[in-house]
C-alpha cells in the first residue's frame, strides 16, 4: 500500500470534524468575552443539530434521486466553506449585533452554524468516497477523524486554554468568573491560566487544517499513485454497485460445488447480512455515537473536575489520544464478529454508565478525596472511547464491503445517533440542571 496515500486519508480524515472540536476546546478563551457567556455551549449545541439539515439532504437525495448529486463537487464546496468560515472567525468572532435592544455575537453564531453544516455534512460525503480506494485505506481515514479531536485538543494544551491555577485566598468570588464556586471555604481560588496566544490565531491554524484537507483531497482525486490504489472505476453514486456486487458474488461461487447456491440473504448492499444483522448493527451504531459524541462529553466537567484539574485535563487528552489509537490498532486487528461488537458495546456501555453515575453524584462522587479515584475516572475514560471506536470502525470496514449506499446511510446513522444524543441531554443539562460542577481547587464532601 502507498504510503503516500495512506498520509492522504489521514489529512483528509482529519478534516472532518476538526473545525468544530477545535471550537469546543476553545470555549473558556472567548466565553468570557463574548455577552453570550456560558450559555454560548448551549447555543452551539442547538446550532450543531441545526445543521443536520446538510446530511438530510444528501441523504435524502441519494435516496429519490440517485446520481443526481455530483459527490466529489459537493466535497470540495464543504471543504472550501469550512476554510473560508474558520479564517473569517479569526477577525470577527468577537463582533456583535444588538438584536432587540440585546448585544449578540451573530458573526460568531452565524459563522459556527456553516461551520457545523461542513463537519456534519461530511459524514455522508466523506466516508462514501473512500469507496474509491482500497479497504485498508478507510481504517486510516477513520484515524484522521480521530486526530480531528486530538489534534485541536494538543494545541490548545498548548495555548493553556482552561489551565486552572490555585491560588491562596478567601476573598468572596468575584463576578468575573475567576473563582470557582466553594472557593473561599477551602481559601482557594481558582484562577485561569493566561493564554499563551490569542483565540484569532488559534481560528487561522483551523483554518490551515481545513486548506491542508482541502490539498489532501485534491491529490486523492488527481495523483497518479493514488490512480493506481483504486480497486474499481470512479462510481459517483451507488447506481452500479448492485450490478458489480452480483458479478462479485458470481465470481466467488466455490466451483467443486456448482449445486450450491449462495443466494442473498437480504436487498442491502451485497446480501452478505439478512435485515435483522443489518438493523442490528446500525442501532449499535446509532447507540455508541450517541454515546461518544454528545451523551458522555457532555458530562466529562461533571464527572472528572471533583476529582481535580489535572484528571480533567488528563482524561480528556487520554481520551482523544484513544480514538485514533483505537482506529490503529483495527489497522492490524479487525474483527468483524458481530458478537464480539456487541460485547465491546455492553463494555462501552457498562464503563459509560459508571462515568454517567460519577457525573449525577457531583460535586462529590466516589471515592473523591482518594487518588485512586482520579486514576479509575481517567481509565474508565480511556477504555469507554477505546471500545466504543473499535466499534465504529468495524462498522465501518463492514459497511464498506456493502458499497456506496451502505456508506452513505452510516454517515446519516452517524448523525441521527449523535441528534439523539444531544437532545436527550440537552434539557437534563441545560434546562433542569441535574449536574452540578465540582471545585477543580478542592471539593468538600462529608
Amino acid at each position: 500500500m502507498s504510503a503516500l496515500t495512506h498520509t492522504l486519508a489521514v489529512l483528509f480524515g482529519m478534516g472532518s470534524w476538526v473545525s468544530i472540536n477545535g471550537l469546543w476546546v476553545e470555549l473558556p478563551l472567548i466565553v468570557p468575552q463574548i455577552p453570550e457567556g456560558w450559555y454560548l455551549p448551549s447555543y452551539l449545541s442547538v446550532l450543531i443539530q441545526m445543521a443536520n439539515v446538510g446530511p438530510l439532504f444528501v441523504t435524502l437525495m441519494h435516496r429519490f434521486r440517485p446520481g443526481a448529486l455530483n459527490e466529489t463537487a459537493v466535497i470540495y464546496a464543504i471543504i472550501a466553506l469550512g476554510t473560508a468560515a474558520s479564517f473569517l472567525l479569526g477577525f470577527f468572532w468577537k463582533e456583535t449585533v444588538v438584536v432587540a435592544g440585546v448585544p449578540r455575537s451573530l458573526a460568531l453564531l452565524v459563522l459556527t452554524f456553516f461551520l457545523a453544516a461542513v463537519d456534519c455534512t461530511s459524514s455522508v460525503t466523506f466516508l462514501p468516497f473512500m469507496m474509491r480506494l482500497q479497504p485498508q485505506y478507510l481504517t486510516t481515514y477513520f484515524i484522521g477523524e480521530g486526530v480531528s479531536g486530538l489534534l485541536p485538543a494538543l494545541v490548545a494544551l498548548v495555548q493553556g486554554v482552561g489551565v486552572v491555577h490555585c491560588v491562596n485566598g478567601t476573598q468572596p468570588l468575584n463576578r468575573s468568573g475567576n473563582a470557582s464556586a466553594g472557593a473561599g471555604d477551602h481559601g482557594l481560588q481558582a484562577r485561569y491560566q493566561p493564554s499563551n496566544f490569542s483565540a484569532e490565531a488559534f481560528f487561522f491554524f483551523l483554518s490551515a487544517m481545513m486548506l491542508v484537507c482541502l490539498l489532501a483531497f485534491l491529490l486523492l482525486n488527481l495523483h497518479p499513485a493514488v490512480a493506481r490504489e483504486q480497486p474499481v472505476p470512479r462510481y459517483s453514486n451507488g447506481t452500479k454497485e448492485r450490478s458489480r456486487a452480483r458479478r462479485t458474488r458470481a465470481e466467488q461461487r466455490p466451483m467443486m460445488d456448482p449445486f450450491r447456491r449462495q443466494k442473498p440473504r437480504s436487498s442491502f448492499g451485497t446480501g452478505s447480512y439478512s435485515w435483522t444483522q443489518v438493523v442490528y448493527i446500525f442501532v449499535i451504531l446509532a447507540w455508541v455515537n450517541a454515546l461518544s459524541n454528545t451523551m458522555l462529553p457532555s458530562v466529562q466537567s461533571y464527572s472528572c473536575l471533583p476529582y481535580g484539574n489535572n484528571a480533567y485535563h488528563l482524561s480528556a487528552t487520554l481520551a482523544a489520544v484513544s480514538n485514533p489509537l483505537a482506529c490503529f490498532v483495527a489497522m492490524f486487528v479487525s474483527i468483524r464478529s458481530l458478537v464480539f461488537m456487541g460485547f465491546l458495546t455492553v463494555l462501552g456501555t457498562g464503563i459509560g454508565s459508571y462515568i454517567m453515575f460519577m457525573a449525577a453524584l457531583s460535586p462529590c462522587p466516589l471515592l473523591v478525596n482518594d487518588t485512586s479515584g482520579a486514576a479509575v475516572m481517567v481509565l474508565a475514560w480511556i477504555l469507554f472511547i477505546l471500545s466504543l471506536s473499535y466499534v465504529k470502525v468495524i462498522i465501518g470496514v463492514i459497511l464498506r464491503d456493502e458499497g456506496h449506499s451502505a456508506l452513505v446511510w452510516c454517515g446519516a446513522v452517524v448523525q441521527l445517533g449523535s441528534l439523539l444524543g444531544a437532545l436527550t441531554m440537552f434539557p437534563l443539562v441545560s434546562v433542569y440542571g441535574l449536574f452540578s460542577s465540582g471545585d477543580p481547587c478542592g471539593t468538600s464532601c462529608l
